[in-house]
């Protein structure tokens, strides 16, 4: 084994050896129908947490031809493919960790130099028979290598686009380094298959194409490898069962990605840390997290803010993605903004409908953290402080209090005309933010002889919850929402629910400028 030649299979059997192993290995199966063709380039970003690493690790081993892969995958998926033997231990593997290798911190010239250096290494102990036309030459010496040998090359890089990441405005590296890779990969006869992972995109940076050959499948698009960026719902509800844990918890709170095809992927990681112990929270809770996100949604672009409450409130919006520079500095929307936030992984997107929306309770945790640090959503984050407390005086049929709580929380749509019931449901879901935790909350949900403003139907894992219909009126009065919800036969709509049901009646008058509450249970 090298340091970056044939690596050998360690990294992946560790990945075997832990509690929780998740199979697969049939992205392995749609490798080998594209190595040596048009195919071969593969470029996949996904947030940090989804799993990128035990991928590239399994790739290396299936691949690496210094080892006798068959035992290692003997009962897993891939081991059944008709093909396995064909591809399996067949190629030289370069697998680079861009991060360790120094990418973010060397001159882009250093770090060819140091990749040259350390290959070159790798070759002579590997393939010490082999004669080289210029050993300070990545290309010739990797040439060299297959046609004395006859083996080829797959090429795995992780975190290729940390460079982009952490020196966002050195465009003359950027540039160099493409340049690079352009000439390290492209139409070269050594390389079988090259397969790249990060977090952003990399069709366009600027004007420069240099990596156009490269398939890329991000968040926006996973295309066929969809099963394999996180957990599917089927794995995690195996999980569940394995360990004895809240199905209906875990679902709630890493689950809402989603694609074409599998509806339902879970954060891995966080499932992984959750599961065992069946202790369901936020997990994605380190200081770098929020304050990531808040430097993202305190851009000010038009529309960006409006659509962060509408967010989290519980909406969706339609966004344009199309725009996006695939960097971490270009931005001339909010959809750009927004676009970026699917990448990193704090937005779902609905390629369908080319909607974005927050997807978990994990998610919604990481946005309440980041407008408490935020002077442009001070009054959002007070809002968020006093949602309990909402919740309790609620479900004590605490009207006045409801009341009081509900005009506090008015001040986080400041910057939004405040004048018809649209408006005052945003306050009301940004109210009600942290009792999402324990209710599924559906807005303008069809019921009886009408469409009920919201409804707050209690999440499996909390039975002894109430369910609540909320109906908002402005400038009528609270007894009027109650009576409408009465004589519209909103209740209809949770004919199945067994446990108690309080109605709520909120209302904004335009001239005391006030809340008023009525609360009844059924």
């Amino acid at each position: 084994m090298g340091h970056y030649l044939n690596p050998g299979e360690e990294s992946f059997k560790k990945a075997l050896n832990s509690d929780i192993y998740i199979d697969k290995t049939m992205l392995l199966q749609y490798l080998n129908k594209v190595i040596n063709s048009s195919g071969q380039y593969i470029c996949v970003s996904r947030p940090r947490r989804f799993g990128k690493t035990i991928a590239m690790n399994m790739i290396a081993a299936y691949y690496c031809c210094s080892i006798n892969g068959k035992a290692l995958f003997e009962g897993l998926n891939i081991f059944q493919d008709k093909y396995f033997d064909k591809y399996a231990n067949k190629y030289n593997v370069v697998k680079l960790e861009a991060v360790k290798m120094g990418l973010a911190e060397l001159s882009v010239d250093q770090w060819i130099a140091k990749l040259q250096k350390i290959l070159m290494h790798d070759f002579k102990k590997e393939y010490p028979d082999v004669e080289y036309v210029d050993e300070n030459d990545i290309c010739l010496s990797m040439m060299d290598v297959y046609q004395q040998t006859g083996i080829q090359f797959v090429i795995i890089i992780d975190e290729w686009d940390v460079l982009f990441r952490e020196r966002k405005d050195d465009f003359i590296a950027q540039k160099q380094y493409l340049d690079f890779l352009r000439k390290w990969l492209k139409d070269q006869d050594y390389v079988a298959l090259a397969y790249m992972t990060g977090i952003l995109p990399i069709k366009k940076y600027g004007k420069h194409s240099a990596l156009n050959m490269f398939h890329e499948f991000s968040m926006e698009d996973q295309q066929e490898l969809e099963e394999f960026v996180g957990f599917t719902d089927d794995e995690v509800r195996a999980l569940c069962n394995r360990y004895g844990a809240d199905y209906n918890q875990c679902r709630a709170w890493y689950d809402g990605y989603c694609f074409s095809k599998v509806k339902e992927i879970y954060n891995p990681l966080s499932v992984v840390l959750a599961v065992p112990k069946n202790s369901f929270k936020n997990y994605w809770n380190k200081t770098e997290s929020f304050e990531a996100l808040k430097v993202y949604i305190d851009m000010n672009f038009d529309g960006l803010r409006d659509s962060v409450l509408a967010l989290m409130a519980g909406e969706r919006r339609k966004i344009d993605v199309s725009n996006f520079s695939n960097d971490m500095v270009t931005f001339n929307s909010s959809d750009d903004v927004m676009t970026l936030l699917i990448h990193l992984g704090y937005l779902g997107y609905d390629l369908e409908r080319s909607e974005v929306f927050i997807p978990n309770n994990e998610i919604r945790a990481v946005f309440a953290a980041s407008v408490k640090h935020s002077k442009e959503y001070e009054s959002v984050a007070i809002a968020i402080k006093t949602a309990d407390e909402l919740l309790e005086a609620t479900l004590e049929q605490n009207s006045k209090k409801v009341a009081e709580l509900v005009e506090n929380a008015h001040l986080e749509t400041s910057h939004l005309q405040y004048n018809d019931e649209n408006a005052l449901s945003y306050t009301i879901s940004l109210a009600y933010y942290t009792a999402r935790n324990k209710y599924t909350m559906v807005r303008e949900l069809p019921a009886g002889q009408g469409f009920a403003d919201m409804v707050f139907i209690p999440r499996a894992h909390h039975p002894e919850m109430p369910a609540m219909i909320v109906e908002l009126k402005w400038n009528h009065s609270a007894k009027t929402a109650i009576k409408q919800i009465k004589d519209k036969k909103y209740p209809e709509s949770l004919k199945d629910f067994t446990g108690k049901i309080l109605l709520v009646g909120i209302n904004y008058s335009k001239k005391t400028k006030k809340h008023t509450c009525k609360i009844e249970q059924v």
